[in-house]
Protein backbone atom coordinates (compact mmCIF):
# COMPACT_ATOMS: atom_id res chain seq x y z
CA UNK A 1 0.00 0.00 0.00
CA UNK A 2 1.20 3.51 -0.87
CA UNK A 3 0.61 5.12 2.53
CA UNK A 4 1.44 8.62 1.29
CA UNK A 5 -1.33 8.43 -1.29
CA UNK A 6 -3.71 6.96 1.23
CA UNK A 7 -3.07 9.72 3.78
CA UNK A 8 -3.55 12.34 1.08
CA UNK A 9 -6.81 10.70 0.10
CA UNK A 10 -8.04 10.66 3.68
CA UNK A 11 -7.23 14.33 4.12
CA UNK A 12 -8.96 15.31 0.90
CA UNK A 13 -12.09 13.34 1.74
CA UNK A 14 -12.73 15.42 4.86
CA UNK A 15 -12.86 18.74 2.98
CA UNK A 16 -16.03 19.94 1.29
CA UNK A 17 -15.81 21.53 -2.16
CA UNK A 18 -16.50 25.25 -2.50
CA UNK A 19 -19.74 26.42 -4.09
CA UNK A 20 -18.09 28.54 -6.80
CA UNK A 21 -17.58 27.47 -10.38
CA UNK A 22 -15.39 24.36 -10.34
CA UNK A 23 -11.80 24.71 -11.48
CA UNK A 24 -10.34 22.04 -13.79
CA UNK A 25 -10.01 18.83 -11.81
CA UNK A 26 -12.24 20.12 -9.00
CA UNK A 27 -15.01 17.85 -7.71
CA UNK A 28 -18.40 18.07 -9.41
CA UNK A 29 -21.83 17.48 -7.92
CA UNK A 30 -23.94 14.56 -9.07
CA UNK A 31 -27.69 14.26 -8.65
CA UNK A 32 -28.70 10.60 -8.55
CA UNK A 33 -32.44 10.03 -8.96
CA UNK A 34 -34.44 6.81 -8.78
CA UNK A 35 -37.76 7.03 -10.61
CA UNK A 36 -40.05 4.35 -9.19
CA UNK A 37 -42.48 2.83 -11.70
CA UNK A 38 -45.08 0.11 -11.84
CA UNK A 39 -46.29 -2.14 -14.63
CA UNK A 40 -49.70 -0.92 -15.75
CA UNK A 41 -51.69 0.40 -18.75
CA UNK A 42 -50.32 3.87 -17.90
CA UNK A 43 -47.17 3.10 -19.94
CA UNK A 44 -45.00 4.78 -17.33
CA UNK A 45 -41.71 3.53 -18.81
CA UNK A 46 -42.49 4.90 -22.28
CA UNK A 47 -43.75 8.24 -20.98
CA UNK A 48 -40.86 8.80 -18.59
CA UNK A 49 -38.27 7.71 -21.16
CA UNK A 50 -39.65 10.23 -23.65
CA UNK A 51 -39.57 13.00 -21.04
CA UNK A 52 -35.98 12.29 -20.03
CA UNK A 53 -34.85 12.07 -23.66
CA UNK A 54 -36.63 15.06 -25.18
CA UNK A 55 -37.52 17.12 -22.10
CA UNK A 56 -35.20 17.02 -19.12
CA UNK A 57 -31.98 16.14 -20.95
CA UNK A 58 -32.16 19.03 -23.45
CA UNK A 59 -33.33 21.44 -20.72
CA UNK A 60 -30.32 20.60 -18.56
CA UNK A 61 -28.05 21.09 -21.57
CA UNK A 62 -29.60 24.50 -22.32
CA UNK A 63 -28.91 25.53 -18.73
CA UNK A 64 -25.26 24.42 -18.89
CA UNK A 65 -25.61 21.19 -16.89
CA UNK A 66 -25.69 17.62 -18.18
CA UNK A 67 -27.86 14.51 -18.00
CA UNK A 68 -24.88 12.20 -17.96
CA UNK A 69 -26.72 8.91 -17.69
CA UNK A 70 -30.16 7.27 -17.70
CA UNK A 71 -30.59 3.59 -16.83
CA UNK A 72 -33.22 0.91 -16.29
CA UNK A 73 -32.93 -1.78 -13.63
CA UNK A 74 -32.01 -5.34 -14.61
CA UNK A 75 -31.26 -6.99 -11.25
CA UNK A 76 -32.31 -5.58 -7.89
CA UNK A 77 -35.30 -5.17 -5.57
CA UNK A 78 -38.36 -2.95 -5.97
CA UNK A 79 -38.37 -2.76 -9.75
CA UNK A 80 -39.22 -1.51 -12.23
CA UNK A 81 -37.39 1.81 -11.99
CA UNK A 82 -35.15 4.21 -13.88
CA UNK A 83 -31.97 5.79 -12.49
CA UNK A 84 -30.72 9.14 -13.79
CA UNK A 85 -27.40 10.87 -13.19
CA UNK A 86 -27.19 14.65 -13.66
CA UNK A 87 -23.88 16.52 -13.40
CA UNK A 88 -23.28 20.06 -12.10
CA UNK A 89 -19.94 21.86 -11.91
CA UNK A 90 -20.68 23.38 -8.49
CA UNK A 91 -23.39 23.90 -5.90
CA UNK A 92 -23.80 27.41 -7.27
CA UNK A 93 -24.47 25.99 -10.72
CA UNK A 94 -27.05 23.59 -9.28
CA UNK A 95 -28.97 26.53 -7.83
CA UNK A 96 -28.73 28.43 -11.11
CA UNK A 97 -29.92 25.43 -13.12
CA UNK A 98 -32.97 24.93 -10.90
CA UNK A 99 -33.90 28.58 -11.50
CA UNK A 100 -33.34 28.15 -15.24
CA UNK A 101 -35.50 25.00 -15.43
CA UNK A 102 -38.37 26.79 -13.71
CA UNK A 103 -38.31 29.47 -16.42
CA UNK A 104 -37.74 27.08 -19.37
CA UNK A 105 -40.92 27.04 -21.47
CA UNK A 106 -39.90 23.97 -23.49
CA UNK A 107 -39.26 22.05 -20.30
CA UNK A 108 -42.61 23.14 -18.87
CA UNK A 109 -44.38 21.80 -21.96
CA UNK A 110 -42.44 18.51 -21.68
CA UNK A 111 -43.56 18.13 -18.06
CA UNK A 112 -47.16 18.84 -19.06
CA UNK A 113 -46.93 16.17 -21.75
CA UNK A 114 -45.51 13.70 -19.22
CA UNK A 115 -48.43 14.42 -16.89
CA UNK A 116 -51.19 14.44 -19.52
CA UNK A 117 -51.55 10.68 -19.96
CA UNK A 118 -53.80 8.36 -17.97
CA UNK A 119 -53.05 7.84 -14.29
CA UNK A 120 -49.56 8.48 -12.93
CA UNK A 121 -46.46 9.03 -15.12
CA UNK A 122 -44.33 7.51 -12.33
CA UNK A 123 -44.89 6.42 -8.74
CA UNK A 124 -42.33 8.43 -6.75
CA UNK A 125 -38.85 9.93 -7.17
CA UNK A 126 -35.97 9.51 -4.70
CA UNK A 127 -32.98 11.84 -5.01
CA UNK A 128 -29.46 12.07 -3.59
CA UNK A 129 -26.77 14.69 -4.12
CA UNK A 130 -23.20 13.39 -4.30
CA UNK A 131 -19.81 15.13 -4.30
CA UNK A 132 -17.38 13.37 -6.64
CA UNK A 133 -14.11 11.87 -5.40
CA UNK A 134 -10.72 13.45 -6.12
CA UNK A 135 -9.68 10.33 -8.05
CA UNK A 136 -12.54 10.85 -10.55
CA UNK A 137 -13.89 14.44 -10.53
CA UNK A 138 -16.39 13.86 -13.35
CA UNK A 139 -18.29 10.81 -14.65
CA UNK A 140 -16.76 8.87 -17.51
CA UNK A 141 -19.24 9.29 -20.38
CA UNK A 142 -17.10 7.62 -23.05
CA UNK A 143 -19.22 5.46 -25.31
CA UNK A 144 -18.74 1.71 -25.68
CA UNK A 145 -19.00 -0.08 -29.04
CA UNK A 146 -21.60 -2.46 -27.57
CA UNK A 147 -24.19 -2.62 -24.82
CA UNK A 148 -22.83 -2.79 -21.28
CA UNK A 149 -24.22 -3.64 -17.88
CA UNK A 150 -23.67 -1.26 -14.98
CA UNK A 151 -23.34 -2.05 -11.30
CA UNK A 152 -24.43 0.69 -8.91
CA UNK A 153 -23.01 0.10 -5.42
CA UNK A 154 -23.72 1.96 -2.17
CA UNK A 155 -21.53 1.57 0.93
CA UNK A 156 -23.04 2.71 4.22
CA UNK A 157 -20.44 3.51 6.86
CA UNK A 158 -20.51 3.43 10.66
CA UNK A 159 -19.65 7.12 11.14
CA UNK A 160 -18.50 10.08 9.07
CA UNK A 161 -14.96 9.38 10.32
CA UNK A 162 -15.02 5.83 8.98
CA UNK A 163 -16.64 7.05 5.75
CA UNK A 164 -13.66 9.38 5.27
CA UNK A 165 -11.35 6.38 5.61
CA UNK A 166 -13.27 4.49 2.92
CA UNK A 167 -13.27 7.50 0.57
CA UNK A 168 -9.54 7.84 1.20
CA UNK A 169 -9.12 4.16 0.41
CA UNK A 170 -10.71 4.66 -3.02
CA UNK A 171 -8.64 7.79 -3.68
CA UNK A 172 -5.49 6.10 -2.41
CA UNK A 173 -5.55 2.92 -4.48
CA UNK A 174 -8.82 0.99 -4.71
CA UNK A 175 -10.20 2.94 -7.69
CA UNK A 176 -6.90 2.44 -9.48
CA UNK A 177 -7.14 -1.32 -8.99
CA UNK A 178 -10.61 -1.29 -10.56
CA UNK A 179 -9.22 0.53 -13.60
CA UNK A 180 -6.19 -1.76 -13.91
CA UNK A 181 -8.37 -4.87 -13.82
CA UNK A 182 -10.77 -3.50 -16.45
CA UNK A 183 -13.74 -2.92 -14.14
CA UNK A 184 -14.28 0.52 -15.74
CA UNK A 185 -15.46 2.97 -13.09
CA UNK A 186 -18.13 5.44 -14.23
CA UNK A 187 -18.26 7.69 -11.13
CA UNK A 188 -17.58 7.82 -7.39
CA UNK A 189 -19.50 10.11 -5.04
CA UNK A 190 -19.95 10.82 -1.34
CA UNK A 191 -23.57 11.49 -0.40
CA UNK A 192 -24.04 14.98 1.02
CA UNK A 193 -27.86 15.06 0.72
CA UNK A 194 -29.91 11.88 0.79
CA UNK A 195 -30.95 8.83 2.75
CA UNK A 196 -28.94 6.36 4.84
CA UNK A 197 -25.96 8.64 5.52
CA UNK A 198 -23.07 8.39 5.97
CA UNK A 199 -22.56 6.60 2.68
CA UNK A 200 -20.90 6.67 -0.72
CA UNK A 201 -22.08 5.43 -4.11
CA UNK A 202 -20.15 4.42 -7.20
CA UNK A 203 -20.77 2.74 -10.55
CA UNK A 204 -18.76 0.20 -12.54
CA UNK A 205 -19.40 -1.07 -16.08
CA UNK A 206 -18.91 -4.52 -17.58
CA UNK A 207 -19.43 -6.19 -20.94
CA UNK A 208 -21.72 -8.80 -19.37
CA UNK A 209 -22.84 -10.29 -16.08
CA UNK A 210 -20.43 -13.18 -16.62
CA UNK A 211 -17.53 -10.73 -17.02
CA UNK A 212 -18.66 -8.91 -13.88
CA UNK A 213 -18.45 -12.13 -11.86
CA UNK A 214 -15.02 -12.96 -13.30
CA UNK A 215 -13.57 -9.52 -12.64
CA UNK A 216 -14.88 -9.31 -9.07
CA UNK A 217 -13.26 -12.69 -8.37
CA UNK A 218 -10.01 -11.34 -9.77
CA UNK A 219 -10.32 -8.21 -7.63
CA UNK A 220 -10.73 -10.16 -4.39
CA UNK A 221 -7.62 -12.21 -5.22
CA UNK A 222 -5.55 -9.27 -6.48
CA UNK A 223 -2.27 -8.88 -4.48
CA UNK A 224 -2.46 -5.06 -4.49
CA UNK A 225 -6.01 -5.16 -3.12
CA UNK A 226 -5.06 -7.71 -0.47
CA UNK A 227 -2.16 -5.50 0.62
CA UNK A 228 -4.31 -2.34 0.67
CA UNK A 229 -7.11 -3.98 2.67
CA UNK A 230 -4.77 -5.64 5.17
CA UNK A 231 -4.47 -2.42 7.19
CA UNK A 232 -6.52 -2.99 10.39
CA UNK A 233 -8.10 0.46 10.05
CA UNK A 234 -9.30 -0.37 6.54
CA UNK A 235 -10.98 -3.70 7.20
CA UNK A 236 -14.55 -3.81 5.89
CA UNK A 237 -16.01 -4.50 9.33
CA UNK A 238 -14.35 -1.29 10.58
CA UNK A 239 -15.39 1.12 7.81
CA UNK A 240 -18.34 -0.43 5.92
CA UNK A 241 -21.57 -1.22 7.76
CA UNK A 242 -23.63 -2.35 4.76
CA UNK A 243 -23.26 -2.81 0.99
CA UNK A 244 -26.15 -2.75 -1.49
CA UNK A 245 -25.95 -3.07 -5.24
CA UNK A 246 -28.15 -3.20 -8.33
CA UNK A 247 -27.52 -4.04 -11.99
CA UNK A 248 -28.62 -1.54 -14.65
CA UNK A 249 -28.59 -1.07 -18.42
CA UNK A 250 -28.31 2.25 -20.20
CA UNK A 251 -31.42 3.60 -21.90
CA UNK A 252 -31.04 4.17 -25.68
CA UNK A 253 -30.56 7.95 -25.35
CA UNK A 254 -28.18 7.83 -22.36
CA UNK A 255 -24.78 9.46 -22.81
CA UNK A 256 -23.41 6.64 -20.64
CA UNK A 257 -24.52 3.36 -22.20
Amino acid sequence: MNRRKLVAGLAASTMMGVAGRGAPGAPTYLELKTWRLHNSPEKQSDRLSAYLDTGLGPALARSGAKLAGAFVNVVGPDGPYFVTLAQYQSLGELQRVLTSLAADEEHRLAMEKLSSGPGLPFVRVESSLLRSFDIMPAPDVSAAPHARVFELRTYESQTFVTLARKVGMFNGGEAGIFKRLGMRPVFFGETIVGAKQPNLTYMLSFDSLAERDRLWSGFVADPEWQKLSSDPQLKDDQIVANISNVILRGLPFSAIR
